[in-house]
């Protein structure tokens, strides 16, 4: 039987919750199973370390601190820009996210805090960082990943990489 190993595409349902308030942040069971590629960092690194070594059908439960998940709060508030900053045809609402290059030309990860009017707020912290964080859920399968997926680094769909 195939374990969760470096190189296996796990396709799992969860559920997310707030470790403190209970709050489901997300739910996959009324969706496809979310794929990923074990050992590719394509999850939280504590979240795949407790699936390490599972097999289908197994269930998990894992409690995350801010450390294993989207790190802790950094503390700073999220900067305005003018919508004008951005290309007319983005997608913007809050929680999404972008990538950007700063003026030293260090890449990082953006996401809309705000959006009020034409004035779109950024944050350098992921919506959920400085909170622990409960995945539970099932492995629902595990299958050997294809050359292409393991060059990528990700998991691709029936229909191959047309995502790309």
């Amino acid at each position: 039987m195939a374990k969760a190993e470096n190189g296996k595409v796990v396709l799992i349902h969860f559920k997310l919750t707030d470790a403190k308030s209970g709050e489901v942040l997300e739910d996959s069971t009324d969706r496809d199973p979310m794929p990923y590629l074990h050992g590719a960092n394509n999850i939280m690194p504590g979240l795949e370390q407790a699936l390490n070594g599972l097999a289908a059908g197994d269930s998990f439960d894992v409690t995350l601190g801010p450390e294993q998940a989207y790190g802790e709060h950094s503390g700073e508030e999220p900067t305005p820009y003018p919508r004008s900053m951005f290309p007319p045809d983005a997608q913007i609402f809050e929680g999404v996210s972008f990538q950007v290059t700063d003026q030293e030309g260090n890449e990082g990860t953006v996401f809309v805090a705000k959006v009020e009017g034409d004035v779109i707020s950024l944050d350098q912290n992921h919506p959920l960082a400085g909170r622990s964080l409960n995945f539970s859920g099932t492995i629902e399968s595990i299958r050997e990943s294809t050359e292409d997926e393991q060059a990528h680094g990700h998991p691709h769909g029936p229909g191959g990489h047309e995502h790309h």
